[in-house]
């Protein structure tokens, strides 16, 4: 019964994920594929930490960025889950206007 518990709970802790979703541009859905995909690095759950990604640069212009999301991938998940929330991966995603 333990295992079961445990394993359960693994799966809702692992599964779990959280996506913010910044529209710049437009709808934000012409495009699916992402101009850049960079996953960011946390340690013990990201308190008090910040990473920067800067849209304009990377699509030439503020006026050219369409949406920005960052969100908790499976992977970033289950990395997090193996170290005990002492690493704690992000996805970053930029999608610029064509």
């Amino acid at each position: 019964m333990k295992k079961a518990i445990i394993g359960l709970l693994l799966i809702v802790f692992i599964t779990g994920c959280a996506t913010q979703r910044f529209t710049i541009n437009g709808d934000g859905d012409e495009k699916t594929e992402p101009d850049v995909k960079k996953m960011q690095h946390f340690f013990v759950a990201g308190i008090g930490q910040t990473k920067e990604l800067n849209a304009a640069e990377i699509c030439g212009g503020i006026d050219k960025v369409a949406k920005v999301e960052a969100y908790i991938t499976f992977w970033d998940g289950l990395l997090g889950a193996v170290t005990w929330g002492i690493y704690t991966p992000h996805t970053a995603k930029v999608f610029c206007t064509d």
